[in-house]
């Protein structure tokens, strides 16, 4: 292989893993806004104006972001030093 080919090959993963990146975080963003947006219109219909239910729906919102972003970064690392368990990947 040549050098400029690797260069190319470094430069298309590092676009790559800045674009996942950005999906994460835009997807984290919008997921918790939509959570604790949920969260805030049960509070006030349903639990008399009470913080907790708007902040479980963050949470909830934030799981969901974390989770996908989790599977789009194992698709493009399947072979990452540890699996979800804690064991080695062989």
């Amino acid at each position: 292989m040549s050098s400029g080919s690797v260069v190319s090959s470094a430069r298309a993963n590092t676009e790559l893993l800045n674009a996942q990146w950005d999906r994460a975080i835009s997807s984290l963003i919008i997921r918790s806004s939509l959570g604790l947006s949920f969260g805030v219109v049960f509070s006030v219909l349903l639990f008399k104006r009470r913080a907790w239910p708007a902040w479980v729906g963050l949470g909830f919102g934030a799981g969901r972001a974390w989770e996908e972003a989790d599977g789009t970064f194992m698709q493009l690392h399947p072979r990452s030093l540890f699996s979800h368990y804690g064991k080695e990947l062989s």
